[in-house]
């Protein structure tokens, strides 16, 4: 099994190390999915390049996180850009609806 991959515009490709790591070295932003920030949260969506997990299905290389607030440490992967940037969106609903629930609990 593969688990280093590099992207081609916006597709993921298995690599070999050398490929790989060379690569990632120079990808800097084309890593950054999107990013968003709410108030003092901030949701992150990444291009991770390794799959290490013991997951059936496709690789999981794609990883969005929420940063600060009722959510902090939300985290999900997927296996595509188009369904990390949908992913991302998500977050960003998960993120405001727990500062709406949190506010309503004040």
């Amino acid at each position: 099994m593969n688990d280093k991959y590099i992207l081609e515009g916006h597709k993921a490709v298995p690599a070999d190390l050398m490929t790989w790591a060379s690569w990632f070295e120079a990808a800097g932003d084309s890593l950054i999915v999107a990013e968003t920030d709410i108030a003092h949260v901030s949701v992150s969506t990444v291009f991770l390049g390794l799959h290490r997990f013991s997951r059936a299905g496709p690789p999981q290389i794609f990883e969005t996180m929420i940063f600060g607030g009722p959510e902090d440490g939300w985290q999900e992967r997927c296996a595509t850009w188009e369904e990390a940037e949908a992913l991302h969106q998500r977050a960003i609903a998960v993120a405001e609806a727990a500062f709406e629930s949190d506010r309503g609990a004040k």
